[in-house]
């Protein structure tokens, strides 16, 4: 007998995995290609024809990418696998995580900070890169493009080349498809379309010579941060009945649209169905899933940072708000002083509603936070209130929003969130920066009806959950114990549930009572059952 044919080993885990095939490798070339392409344009190579080069350069950078998935995918059999994700060094922080980190991070600094290193021309012809998308930026928006719209143009290449990826790998799971048609379609149309098509109506006898703000309509405040500073507000009132259509949905969105549908679907409508920073995170970020910490510890940095951000994005956007207001009560409904008691009338409404219902729900340490927090902004609004100082908080209003728009909606969002993807994980920006994520998971802890129920009696403590948990939530922890999973940072993207190999986790809505329930059943199916037992 020839034993070389056969496998000695006694590993669980499989063996690692090989090295490329022939056709991933022609599909990296590939992709490499149309960097270079880029690469060349930052370096000032002329191309006679742009449109043909920056054809050329992102179908590469997009046939790269489904070309490698098809051949990593297509001949397997559907079903989550390991695939030796700690045995290769692009997604276990080994030499290429940490140069394609280093290459992230790099580009992001440039794009924030030295968009002329790209090419930008504030008075001229664009050079660069960014001339190279000149053709593709005039034929929607009739503009010359900017670094942003080469970043959006990138970002949407990335999201729907990567989500076919996603969707070949996650084939067998048909919330995972539907989900990421989702992103795929939200990022592509109303991220990254209709905005420049916005763009390209200003004037146009449609509008009859109006106005027309660019405007990402899935970009709610506080991701969207600027969205009410003046020459937002000004753009929006200057742009007749469509303009202030948009305002007023803008403020809808915050306080009726989101909470209606956080409350039936959890924060996933939108972390995981609608948001582009969670769509790039899903698609792109795949594969870097397993690195987030599941420590305690981390758990713990992140309650304190996100909710940190909440605070002050909500000082920053109070005082930027109250900065143009007016004062005489005969001209404007809204004024300085209506506005400042409108804001301490409604957090205090929402802190007496939290410690009056919901207290229970709290750790202790998130109770005297949240006094902690409210105590703050109250002194502080007060101490202007009754000062009569010009600036509200302490601080300029452009202090605060500059300080805000560099710390986090620059460095934390962008640098770190997006470039330390090998590094940290794909949702390190989604779990302890983005305040748009915190309040709806605040909204999702105390009053949804989502949760994930658990099966403890078919759980054999694989790990796969927490293992894939982009969040760092121990999922199996939860499993184990048949405790039903309402957590203020899960996203509901569902993967615990796909990586199961005995279906243990299902992504449910239901009622309220009996969602927060740590005395589920250990063994055994029937949840329900025993849920009447326990009440007795």
């Amino acid at each position: 007998m020839n034993y070389q044919t056969h496998s000695r080993s006694m590993a669980l885990t499989g063996q690692p995995p090989k090295s490329l095939s022939t056709n991933q490798k022609l599909a990296t070339f590939l992709g490499v290609a149309g960097l270079v392409v880029m690469l060349l344009a930052i370096f000032n190579i002329s191309f006679p024809n742009k449109t043909l080069w920056l054809t050329l350069s992102l179908a590469a950078l997009f046939v790269g990418v489904l070309w490698f998935s098809w051949d990593a995918y297509s001949q397997k059999l559907p079903g989550i696998k390991n695939d030796g994700v700690y045995f290769k060094s692009i997604s276990s922080r080994g030499f290429w995580a940490w140069v394609a980190g280093i290459a992230l991070t790099g580009f992001y600094i440039i794009l924030y900070f030295y968009p002329e290193y790209l090419g930008l021309v504030s008075k001229g012809d664009n050079k660069g890169v960014i001339a190279l998308f000149d053709p593709l930026s005039k034929a929607l928006s009739g503009n010359p493009a900017s670094q942003w719209f080469v970043y959006g143009t990138l970002y949407t290449v990335a999201i729907l080349a990567f989500g076919i990826k996603f969707l070949w790998k996650y084939r067998h799971n048909r919330y995972e498809r539907l989900r990421t048609f989702s992103v795929m379609f939200f990022q592509t149309a109303f991220a990254f379309i209709i905005p420049e098509l916005m763009a390209r109506l200003n004037g146009d006898k449609i509008l009859n010579g109006g106005s027309l703000p660019y405007y990402d309509l899935k970009n709610i405040w506080p991701l969207n941060y600027y969205n009410f500073e003046s020459y937002r507000i000004k753009g929006f009132l200057s742009s007749g009945d469509i303009g202030f259509a948009l305002l007023i949905f803008g403020i809808l969105s915050i306080f009726v649209i989101t909470p209606i549908l956080t409350y039936k679907y959890g924060k996933r409508w939108y972390c995981s169905w609608v948001c582009g920073c969670g769509g790039l995170a899903e698609t792109a970020g795949d594969s870097f899933r397993h690195l987030s910490d599941k420590s305690t510890f981390a758990w713990r940095v992140e309650r304190w940072v996100v909710h940190s951000v909440v605070v002050f994005v909500t000082l920053m956007t109070t005082a930027v708000v109250y900065s143009y207001l007016g004062t005489d009560t005969s001209k404007y409904w809204l004024t300085k002083s209506s506005f400042l008691i409108g804001v301490a009338t409604l957090l205090t409404l929402v802190f007496g509603w939290v410690m009056l219902f919901k207290r229970d729900q709290l750790q202790k340490d998130a109770q005297y936070g949240a006094i902690g927090y409210f105590v703050i902004i109250m002194v502080l609004l007060g101490m202007h209130f009754f000062s009569g100082d010009g600036n509200v908080f302490l601080f300029k209003s452009e202090t605060l929003r500059k300080s805000y728009s560099f710390l986090i909606g620059s460095i934390f969002s962008g640098v770190i969130g997006t470039g330390f993807y090998p590094i940290f994980g794909n949702r390190v920006w989604c779990r302890f920066g983005c305040p748009m994520a915190a309040i709806l998971g605040f909204q999702q802890r105390l009053f949804s009806k989502f949760r994930i129920t658990t099966n403890g009696g078919q759980c054999i403590s694989c790990g796969n959950c927490s293992t894939y948990c982009e969040m760092g939530i121990d999922v199996r922890a939860y499993a184990q114990k048949g405790e039903n999973i309402v957590r203020s940072s899960c996203v509901g993207c569902g993967i615990c549930s796909a990586v199961c190999p005995r279906g243990v986790l299902k992504l449910e809505n239901g009622p309220l009572q009996g969602r927060i329930d740590s005395n589920q059943v250990l063994l055994g199916n029937d949840v329900d059952l025993m849920s009447l037992v326990n009440q007795k």
